[in-house]
């Protein structure tokens, strides 16, 4: 008689050989009555788990995805490049695979999880909004990279690991730079607040008005067009030409991507207006393009490589039992260049 596999107890359940994995080691997502039902099959078949070599056991591969959104953002480059060289130094094989706006990253993992028999996974820029429960669903660990992710930890256990700058802490930074300089007609150009790193950029803008005193001028919260990608050049553009059509005094444009600040640039100059003479202009993420920019960008440099490294070291240390999952914030770098001057009073 044919040896009876986890795929038998499976066929034989009518669930999914995860579902039956999920029974044999007790995972807490699963309906209990599926895991009795499960177990009870397992006892009467007499199939014995083979902790050395079950069906999904994943000792003989190893491969990491990095799920990507918004890789048209040339700040994602030098992360992927850096997170590919990383993971190949550790001989992982590593697939890439580009979230479109309107997939559910959670559902593209589950697949590649599946397919790939993945070791871990890393989830990298764009929104994050699914809720703990469903982040559970996969099984293998997790590191969230230049994402601040709010997801409360269930009963006091941390279950993913996060790697970012404060968004809300540089944004303010900037802000009070332009503040400082003299500005108080400052354009924001940026993600809706719905969007979780547009919320957290918008608190830090609104949070430097008020601890200087000074009040908001909302129609000057510009947010990008959602036909397009959100921090695109082209949206950038397309952002800053409909603010300078309006006809709003504006003496400095602060964008919440540099890409988004060089696209507003490229508005400005077309309207005949100097930058930084008549409009300051200052980005966030520090991509190389922006210090070769005629004028050098202003910017918020987060450190990217440092923050690759670690997201692949982080996520390597917890496949191996080595570490327990952490958030990390590294401090990012605020970088005055051309692009940005004091404010010339009439």
């Amino acid at each position: 008689m044919a040896e009876i596999t986890i795929k038998d107890i499976a066929k034989q359940c009518g669930v999914g050989v995860s579902t039956v994995s999920r029974a044999i080691n007790n995972h807490p997502d699963i309906n209990p009555e599926t895991r009795k039902m499960v177990m009870r099959v397992i006892e009467e078949t007499g199939f014995i788990p083979n902790n050395s070599a079950r069906n999904l056991k994943r000792t003989d591969a190893k491969c990491i995805a990095v799920l990507v959104k918004g890789i048209t953002n040339p700040f994602f480059s030098d992360m992927i490049r850096i997170i590919e060289e990383e993971t190949q130094r550790n001989r992982y094989a590593l697939v890439l695979r580009h979230v479109e706006g309107s997939e559910d990253e959670v559902e593209v993992a589950l697949e590649l999880e599946k397919e790939k028999r993945l070791r871990g996974i890393v989830f990298l820029g764009g929104r994050f909004n699914h809720t703990r429960e469903k982040i559970r669903k996969l099984s293998v660990p997790i590191v969230f990279s230049t994402i601040n992710v709010d997801i409360p930890a269930g009963d006091g256990e941390v279950e993913f690991s996060s790697i970012a700058v404060d968004d809300r802490l540089e944004s303010r930074k900037m802000t009070e730079y332009l503040l400082e300089a003299g500005h108080r007609d400052i354009a924001f150009i940026t993600e809706r607040p719905e969007e979780s790193l547009g919320r957290k950029r918008i608190d830090g803008y609104r949070e430097a008005f008020a601890n200087k005193g000074v009040p908001v001028r909302e129609e000057l919260i510009r947010y990008v067009q959602d036909d397009m990608d959100h921090f695109s050049m082209e949206n950038g553009y397309a952002t800053a030409k409909k603010l300078l059509e309006s006809g709003e005094r504006v003496s400095a444009v602060y964008a919440a991507s540099d890409s988004l600040a060089i696209g507003a640039c490229r508005a400005i100059l077309e309207a005949g207006r100097r930058i930084p003479e008549d409009i300051s202009v200052a980005g966030y993420d520090g991509i190389r393009m922006g210090e070769y920019y005629n004028p050098k960008l202003t910017t918020v440099r987060q450190p990217v490589e440092e923050m690759a490294k670690k997201t692949i070291s982080l996520l390597l240390d917890v496949i191996a039992g080595r570490q327990e999952h952490q958030q990390i914030l590294f401090p990012a770098e605020l970088v005055v260049r051309e692009s940005t001057a004091e404010r010339r009073r009439a």
